[in-house]
Parts: C-alpha cells; structure tokens; sequence
C-alpha cells in the first residue's frame, strides 16, 4: 500500500478472512487488540475471532456504542488501554464496529506512539460504503462533527455483509442514504436501481455494497486528501452535518442517526442545486420523492434552523470563512466548491417543512 494514497486493500467475506489471517501471521505483531462497542462485543466479536485462523488476540477493548461517545475522552481511555497492556508501535489494532469505531479506532491507531497498523471491519452497511473506506479518522470535538482527526490509511478492510443481519431497520436505511449518494454523485443508473428501496432484500445487498465502494474508492484513488474531486462525496453532508450535530447536542431532541440527517441535507442540497447548478424541477421531486419514502420526515423548528445555520461556520470544508458546498448539476453530475447565500439556506430549510 502507497502511505501517501489513503486507499487501503479492501477483501471481501470467507477468502478476506484466510487473507487477513496469513498477513497478521506474516507481520509478527507484538500484541493484537480488537477495539468493539457494547453492541459489537456481543453480537460481532465471537463470529470474527471464530473466522481468523491461527490469530491470537491479546485483549478486547469495548467503548460505549453511540456517536455521543466519539469524543476524546474514550480515546483517552483506549490509550490508557492499550499502555497498560504493553501496546507498542509493533501492535495492531483491528476496529470492528460501525463508522464511530472505524472512525475513532483509526484516530486512535494514527496516534498512538506516532501511529500503529489497524485494520477496519465494519459491521454497519454505513460503515461498509463510507466510513471504514479512504483513510478518513476522527472524533467529535465540543459538539461538532469530525472536528479532530487525520487521514490515515488501515492496511486492510475487511467487509463482510453477514454483519448485517444484526442490525435494526432504521441502521441498515442510514447506510443506504450514502449508497444513495453515491448514485447522484456519480452514477445515475445506479441511483435509479437503489431508489425503490421496497423492493431491495439483503440478497441484493452485496453487489451493491461493492458498487458504492467502487465508486469511493475510486475517488480516494484520484484525490486522497481533497483538494478536488474528493469534495464530491461531501453531497448533502454540509447541511447534513450541522443537522445531525443540533440533534446530537440539544438534550430535548430525539437523536438522529447519520444517514437520516445525511437525507434531509441532500433534500435541501437538491433544491440549492436547482437554484445554483441548474438542476432540473423534476430531479428535485425525483429525489425528494426518493428519500421521504424512506425516511421519516423530521420537523425542524425555525429557532433549530438559526443554530443548524449558525452551525455552519465550524464546518470543515470551509476556507477563509467562507461555507461551500458540493452540489448537483444532473443526476450523475456534481459540482464542487459551490457558495450559497443565506437567503437560499433560508429558502431550503422552508422548502423543506413544506
């Protein structure tokens, strides 16, 4: 693997195991720690142990299921962790969760001691199309998302799509809002295929789950650290994100799950998108149609809207003060580094109630 190319070896189901094995064997690691939550410790950990062979590990670190817990002080536990059990720079880490493990199990792997071999395996369909895939770690810092982090490969990442059967509905439709990205970034067949989600069983799963990391992985491959084309997979991510961190952060609120505010935001960034890029009418009703078949609608009050706004300033793709966003042109077409007034914020948000 090139270190300076956050594009890690992806394998897939049984033949990803027997090679995970025999590269873990080959690499001689002093200690082998597997970093789970609460949920993936009791439903995940002993299928994976059960599928490597000939692979001791030394200790498991459980942290507490929930991106409320993806902040600095469970990442000061892991270390402590990981000091105490004699972790050095010859050990491994392999997370196996959805996207707060992978995220924050990366983050705590690039760090610690200057930086440690982890391997991602996710068990959430979010995790498997997104956040296990391009190098991207981090934690939540003061309310807002992914605020600290780095991007640094894993050497491997395993999917297996057997994961999936230990998760709720409303988990498995917030990964399948980043598969729906994916198609109007860059495959307009392919949105067309996921958007009757009625019809998709999990049979039909896997395909599409190596199509969608294709379709990443691709893009990571062209731009590993965003200065281009990588700003694409940021559709519906900008709002989508100020979003999910109001409902992370106001206690009265119920949480949502990611790709939930994700929907929501590529809603509104579809009606940004025929305001500014010249989307036609009928995608936007396409798309809108699309995901509140879905997705449950969400009210948002008009003081929620002032601090989802108000949100924005700290989001991570701004430069010089300045809020972009990666919109659409046509199903299949985007266009990066796209700045909106406040009134049309104003106006989606609006659109959006309506």
């Amino acid at each position: 693997m090139n270190e300076n190319n956050p594009l890690s070896t992806i394998i897939y189901g049984a033949e990803g195991y027997s090679q995970l094995s025999e590269w873990i064997i080959a690499q001689n690691f002093s200690k082998i720690f597997l970093l789970v939550d609460s949920n993936t410790h009791e439903n995940c950990a002993a299928q994976f142990q059960s599928q490597l062979n000939g692979v001791h590990i030394s200790e498991i670190i459980e942290m507490p299921a929930g991106e409320e817990h993806k902040h600095l002080q469970t990442c000061s536990g892991i270390w402590e962790t990981l000091s105490d059990f004699g972790g050095d720079r010859k050990s491994l880490l392999l997370n196996l969760g959805g996207g707060v493990v992978t995220d924050l199990g990366g983050f705590v792997a690039a760090t610690f001691k200057r930086g440690i071999s982890f391997v991602n395996i996710p068990t959430s369909l979010l995790a498997m199309v997104d956040a296990s895939v391009g190098g991207k770690t981090g934690i939540d810092f003061q309310g807002l998302k992914n605020q600290i982090g780095v991007i640094t490969p894993p050497q491997w990442v395993l999917i297996d799509p057997n994961y999936l059967s230990t998760l709720p509905a409303n988990e498995l439709r917030s990964g399948y809002a980043e598969m729906l990205k994916h198609g109007l970034i860059a495959d307009a067949d392919y949105w067309k295929k996921l958007s009757d989600y009625a019809r998709i069983n999990t049979d039909d799963l896997t395909p599409l789950i190596q199509h969608s990391v294709g379709i990443k992985a691709a893009v990571v491959q062209e731009d590993p650290f965003e200065d281009g084309l990588r700003k694409i997979l940021n559709y519906g991510h900008t709002l989508g994100h100020a979003i999910e961190s109001y409902f992370l952060e106001t206690p009265t609120e119920t949480k949502l799950l990611h790709g939930e505010a994700i929907a929501i935001g590529m809603i509104m960034e579809a009606f940004l998108s025929v305001a500014l890029c010249g989307l036609s009418k009928d995608a936007l009703e396409e798309i809108r149609a699309t995901f509140n078949a879905i997705y449950p609608k969400v009210e948002i009050s008009a003081e929620a809207q002032t601090q989802m706004l108000e949100l924005l300033k700290y989001d991570k793709k701004n430069s010089h003060g300045i809020v972009k966003f990666a919109l659409l042109e046509a199903l299949g077409k985007p266009k990066i580094d796209v700045e909106v007034p406040l009134e049309l914020l104003e106006q989606a948000f609006e659109d959006y109630r309506n």
